[in-house]
């Protein structure tokens, strides 16, 4: 069957079976829930795995720490977590509780507004929160849970210079300070420090939980100097794992993230799972530590104007190595065009005209496939009997026309991975929350409601298979390829918006190029005609 359709139509299928396969994929094996809709997080760790991360001299007999059951052992008193410290920017507030932990970040900008139009809550209320401290010694680590913090003030607002605040826990024995300077970018620097050395931890926090898209990935990610990436998705978290030579840590959704950076090289960087096989990333802190943090959005210049090594916190899975570069490029042109909308198109105007040679040579060789297709069915009614003649038969066919039926293969090879590539970044892409394109398209992070650009989609790729050359020898193959644009409709409704105006643009543009070929391959026709009847005249 596949031998018997054009390098588009082998396109066309292989996207759609793409599709099919990662929207079932998601239906039958749907993520877990989030942990702040469950409401039932709890994280498990016992004694024996910190003492994995401490020294034989120091590991104590086996038993099980406290739980880190939210809903109960880490709160100061029965009726709530209080809040000890609020910090208040334009853009976001941040709240610290008595645990020392930061348990809230508001995002107040409402293009960043959850699929209920509220503003964004980056830190999940029933899960594990950035910069908790637990200690290796039982004893010191329940004391922890039911010893509040105090706090140097209560309120910091940011405009122009940083804040800075001091949290003071006294334990029997040890007295832990942290001092915490916040921007207004969302960034942070932290300096935790203790009277006596002991051996403790620092918590990155569970992740964000504000967006969930099919096909991208949540969970932790680890990004060490050697530019290797380790992601651990949601549910995936398996074995215990240490890292050294870390450059960031990450706890991420699609378009935010928890982020801890800037430690020495030796710091122990551990990633465990929890009850639902979700990461929970800490490391071993020292006696004085210092670290910096970020808590917000991924947005490419944020993370880089902070420290370029947070850009590393984007990420695309697999196809990282183009999605990277097609958004800078991307980007750059929203500096050309100031309008995302319009970018999108430059840039699928961009590819099509690099592969504008390598599809046009495809396009000629279905032109040229179809025009000798009878005289090919002629050969094999010929030599039905007799296949190695009938094939030999047919390969000087093709080679007398210039016809090669493998000839659209390799730019239909390019396009699969680049269209995914798009994807990953049109998805991944926090630029486009609340971007507008122009008319009824205002945000480009989102579902067209009103389902035009879907309908344009499909009615564009209709029109392009109708302009398409085929050789179809089996009717039900030709019925299967009739549904394709029905069947992409059907996956782009829920899509985000500038998915489709890629797609609804790359179909355009593919509908202009093969109108070309075809206006080339009739006006070639007109002409042998033409030539022909003059030499017909000429010899009478």
């Amino acid at each position: 069957m596949l031998d018997k359709m054009t390098p588009n139509q082998r396109l066309m299928l292989a996207a759609a079976l793409s599709i099919v396969f990662f929207v079932a994929y998601t239906a039958i094996f749907p993520p877990a829930e989030p942990a702040s809709a469950k409401n039932e997080n709890k994280i498990a760790l016992n004694e024996n795995s910190l003492q994995n991360t401490a020294s034989s001299e120091t590991a104590q007999p086996q038993r099980k720490l406290v739980n880190h059951e939210v809903s109960t052992q880490e709160k100061i008193n029965e009726n709530s977590q209080n809040t000890l410290v609020t910090v208040k920017s334009s853009d976001f507030i941040l709240k610290i509780d008595t645990l020392g932990r930061i348990s809230s970040k508001e995002l107040l900008q409402a293009k960043y507004n959850d699929k209920d139009d509220q503003h964004a809550q980056l830190i999940p209320q029933d899960a594990m929160k950035p910069l908790l401290v637990r200690f290796l010694e039982p004893s010191l680590n329940e004391q922890t849970t039911q010893v509040a913090y105090t706090a140097s003030t209560s309120e910091l607002s940011l405009g122009s210079q940083a804040q800075k605040v001091t949290l003071t826990q006294q334990l029997s024995g040890v007295v832990v300070t942290k001092e915490l300077t916040f921007y207004a970018d969302g960034h942070y620097d932290a300096k935790v420090s203790l009277s006596e050395d002991k051996r403790y931890f620092i918590y990155l926090g569970q992740r964000p939980t504000i967006s969930k898209q099919m096909m991208t990935v949540a969970g932790a990610m680890v990004y060490t100097n050697d530019g290797i990436s380790t992601v651990i998705a949601d549910g995936k978290a398996d074995e215990r794992k240490s890292f050294s030579g870390v450059e960031l840590i990450s706890a991420f959704d699609q378009y935010s993230a928890t982020i801890m950076y800037g430690f020495d090289k030796t710091t122990n960087i551990i990633v465990e799972k929890d009850r639902e096989s979700n990461p929970v990333v800490y490391f071993e802190a020292t006696k004085n530590m210092s670290f910096n943090g970020y808590i917000g959005q991924k947005r490419y210049e944020t993370l880089k104007n902070i420290n370029p090594i947070l850009t590393n916190a984007i990420e695309y899975g697999w196809f990282t190595f183009a999605s990277k570069p097609l958004f800078k490029f991307l980007s750059w042109l929203h500096g050309l065009f100031g309008n995302w909308g319009w970018s999108i198109i430059a840039l699928t105007l961009t590819i099509r005209l690099i592969l504008y040679p390598l599809t046009y040579k495809g396009m000629v060789s279905m032109q040229k496939m179809k025009d000798i297709a009878p005289k090919i069915k002629e050969l094999q009614a010929k030599y039905k009997g007799d296949p190695q003649r009938m094939n030999s038969a047919v390969m000087d066919m093709y080679k007398k026309h210039g016809a090669n039926p493998l000839g659209g293969c390799l730019p239909m090879l390019l396009q699969i991975p680049i269209f995914f590539a798009i994807y990953r970044v049109l998805l991944n892409a926090v630029e486009l929350q609340g971007a507008p394109w122009m008319f009824w398209v205002q945000d480009l992070s989102r579902m067209d409601h009103t389902y035009i650009l879907p309908i344009l989609m499909g009615a564009s790729m209709f029109y392009q298979q109708k302009l398409t050359p085929s050789n179809f020898t089996d009717p039900l193959q030709e019925k299967i390829f009739k549904y394709l644009p029905v069947i992409f409709t059907f996956f782009f409704l829920t899509f985000p918006s500038g998915l489709v105006l890629y797609w609804f643009v790359n179909n355009l543009f593919s509908i202009a190029q093969q109108f070309i070929v075809n206006q080339q391959f009739k006006n070639a026709k007109e002409a042998e005609i033409a030539i022909a009847k003059h030499m017909e005249k000429s010899d009478g």
